[in-house]
């Protein structure tokens, strides 16, 4: 159970008022705090002063009747006591420093797991709901080594590119490096969206990451609720990777909000006949850092390390000798003639991260991310068919390779 503050202060109370009252409107709540000065003076105003500053009259409706929200308040100080969720305003010291600085930052934050992610160093992953077999591998190889260079990796939970950017950040057999990721959420805190990645928000958490929510707790998904979810994951980020994304992908829309709030965006490119990967190209053609390899990501942003943490920027870049030291990426192409090919395809997974048997490794060596038939291998590893089907057996089993069409291919 995590440990938090069981009571609220009136104010405290009052932003949650508002924020109840308005239905996490942003607009609505930041005008009425600019008009009022204080949530408390803005929760105690009479509805006409609301219906002057055009407030919505839904919000009106709900400010009518105050008692169904003293007892919404109630419901979340019970849930808060019961260590069912954190709470964080905008005026306390965990609150992340970095939202304070966007467009729009959100009054309050409701968490899951461990708040101290939320103002360490962070870089987001964003892409496809359906990524290609590769692009999930390229995409679970990048977290896993940003993670191990000190950062912390931030997505929004959702199938596909986020998740195996999660996944990637939590691949750390060493209990220093685990926990690196922050799962934002399009729902309240207390809906898990989607149904199937319950597994996952308990894993982020039970290795000490954080998932957060501006939203009230039991707030469904909604198309409007993704993009207010995306805003999140470009604020509290350094700068946003794409990996892969069709032009249409709602990762642009992180994309575009990581530019406008001045930070760098970068994309990895694909074959051009790769429609799933049409929205990384039009990024690079409007001015995003094509990269092939995630040090390329932490050449350009570890001078930009925030909040003049210049302790944390030590022990980011010692990690990440450190890491380079002990685990070394091999075949690493510096030539960008041939861009069609993912360079970031070499990347290898770390030791620590997938433990393949010694009799195995040879076989697993072979096989990459396109995936090669049984003749392919029989001809690479020189092994008699009969043992080398155990071998591909065992690594399926250890979950590390898969089957599709006929072909193995890592996972």
């Amino acid at each position: 159970m995590m440990a938090v503050t069981s009571s609220l202060s009136d104010e405290q109370r009052a932003v949650l008022a508002l924020w109840t009252e308005v239905n996490a409107s942003l607009s609505a709540y930041h005008k009425l705090i600019t008009s009022f000065g204080t949530a408390e003076l803005a929760w105690y105003a009479k509805v006409d002063a609301w219906r002057q500053l055009g407030i919505h009259h839904s919000h009106l409706a709900r400010h009518e009747q105050p008692e169904q929200t003293q007892a919404s308040i109630d419901k979340i100080q019970q849930a808060l006591i019961e260590g069912r969720y954190g709470l964080l305003f905008a005026d306390q010291p965990d609150y992340p420093a970095q939202l304070s600085q966007i467009y729009d930052p959100p009054p309050l934050l409701f968490y899951r797991g461990n708040k101290a992610r939320l103002r360490q160093a962070q870089i987001a992953i964003v892409g496809s709901r359906k990524p290609t077999a590769h692009a999930q591998k390229i995409t679970f190889d990048i977290a896993q080594y940003l993670a191990q260079a000190g950062y912390i990796i931030t997505s929004g939970l959702a199938m596909g590119v986020d998740k195996r950017a999660h996944l990637g950040a939590l691949a750390q057999a060493d209990a220093e490096y685990q926990g690196r990721t922050i799962g934002v959420m399009g729902t309240g805190i207390e809906v898990n969206y989607p149904n199937h990645h319950d597994k996952l928000f308990a894993q982020i958490i039970e290795q000490g990451g954080c998932i957060i929510s501006e939203l009230l707790p039991h707030t469904m998904p909604h198309k409007h609720t993704f993009p207010r979810r995306n805003r999140l994951v470009a604020g509290l980020s350094l700068a946003t990777i794409v990996t892969e994304a069709t032009i249409q992908s709602g990762s642009l829309i992180t994309a575009r909000l990581t530019s406008e709030q001045g930070k760098q965006v970068f994309a990895i490119p694909s074959h051009i006949d790769n429609s799933n990967a049409e929205g990384c190209h039009h990024l690079i053609r409007e001015g995003a850092t094509l990269i092939y390899h995630p040090q390329q990501v932490l050449e350009d942003i570890n001078s930009q390390l925030p909040y003049n943490s210049h302790s944390f920027q030590s022990n980011v870049l010692s990690t990440l000798n450190r890491s380079q030291t002990e685990n070394p990426l091999e075949n690493v192409s510096s030539s960008t003639a041939d861009t069609g090919k993912l360079a970031s395809s070499n990347i290898k997974p770390s030791p620590s991260a997938i433990v393949v048997p010694e009799h195995l490794t040879l076989v697993y060596e072979q096989l990459d991310w396109h995936g090669q038939d049984l003749d392919a291998l029989i001809i690479a590893t020189k092994l008699a068919t009969p043992q080398l089907i155990g071998q591909l057996m065992e690594l399926e089993l250890l979950g590390v390779i898969s089957v599709q069409g006929g072909r193995y291919l890592r996972v």
